[in-house]
């Protein structure tokens, strides 16, 4: 079942950025180049074959399409993070940075106390769950 989206949700940015007007993140950055690549290779079946282009490249559009709903719907909702460890926390969450390294989040409960704004690597996060 397709859920549709009827409220728009602004997108939200970290509070600074790593350039000095912090406007974002530096694409020509090392930093950028290293883990944000433009593209991801394609399979090498799609370079034989001309006609798996288009439909692999329809199959990650749609993906990130959902990918992005699903961030815009987390906004300033409460989101259980199940991370490594059997570590299980709970935020409200506010943003992603632009290479969806990071997500920013607002009162942070975990095992050992809250912490009123924290950084949450994505690679530490195995997945995540809230009411939609």
């Amino acid at each position: 079942e397709r859920l549709n989206m009827t409220t728009p949700v602004s997108v939200l940015r970290l509070p600074k950025g790593p350039d000095p007007n912090s406007r974002g993140f530096d694409p020509k950055s090392p930093r950028f180049i290293a883990l944000c690549r433009t593209s991801i290779a394609t399979s090498p079946a799609s370079e034989a074959d001309a006609e798996q282009l288009p439909r692999e490249q329809h199959a990650r559009s749609v993906l990130r399409e959902s990918f992005l709903r699903c961030l815009l719907s987390m906004a300033n909702k409460k989101i259980q993070f199940h991370m490594y460890e059997r570590v299980t926390v709970e935020a409200t969450f506010r943003a992603s940075d632009i290479d969806v390294l990071n997500f920013q989040v607002s009162d942070l409960h975990t095992p050992i106390g809250v912490q009123k704004e924290a950084l949450i690597r994505c690679q530490d996060v195995i997945l995540f769950t809230f009411d939609a």
